[in-house]
């Protein structure tokens, strides 16, 4: 079964069950795949790309989520993190803290990087290791904060 395929059949069984959280947020999850399907006029999308598309709509989430609360709409918020707590389910399991941390690591070492002016050495090489594994803006720090240690 593929990705879609299992989305849209969590979302029947949301309906059935009268889930309505759900339901709307695998709709929504839907509607951008069907639309990247219209816009680049194909039928049925690879697998791959469904998985950037939900991580893309998972990151928007995350995004949204810090501009309410930085606003101070908590309200608003807490439907985002409801909804990105669907779509992360649908999702590979995320790389912890520590497992990125020890790739960083690894890969300053590798590449031997010494400083912050080294950062983009480091991101080149690291960046597709955690694709779709890890949040860009965590990775970011982690670099960031091993590279000024």
């Amino acid at each position: 079964m593929t990705l879609k395929e299992q989305i849209t059949d969590d979302m029947k069984a949301a309906m059935r069950a009268g889930d309505n959280e759900t339901r709307d947020a695998l709709r929504m999850l839907l509607a951008a795949i069907k639309q990247v399907e219209i816009d680049t006029q194909q039928d049925m999308l690879q697998e791959a790309d469904v998985l950037a598309i939900v991580n893309k709509q998972a990151k928007q989430r995350r995004e949204s989520i810090a501009e309410y609360e930085k606003a101070g709409r908590t309200d608003l918020a807490a439907v985002e993190i409801a909804e990105l707590t669907i779509i992360e389910r649908y999702l590979p399991q995320q790389m912890s803290r520590e497992e990125i941390r020890a790739l960083v690591t690894k890969v300053i070492t590798t590449v031997g990087a010494s400083g912050p002016k080294d950062k983009g050495k480091v991101m080149g090489p690291l960046m597709p290791q955690v694709k779709g594994k890890a949040d860009g803006r965590l990775v970011n720090e982690i670099v960031t904060e091993l590279l000024t240690e």
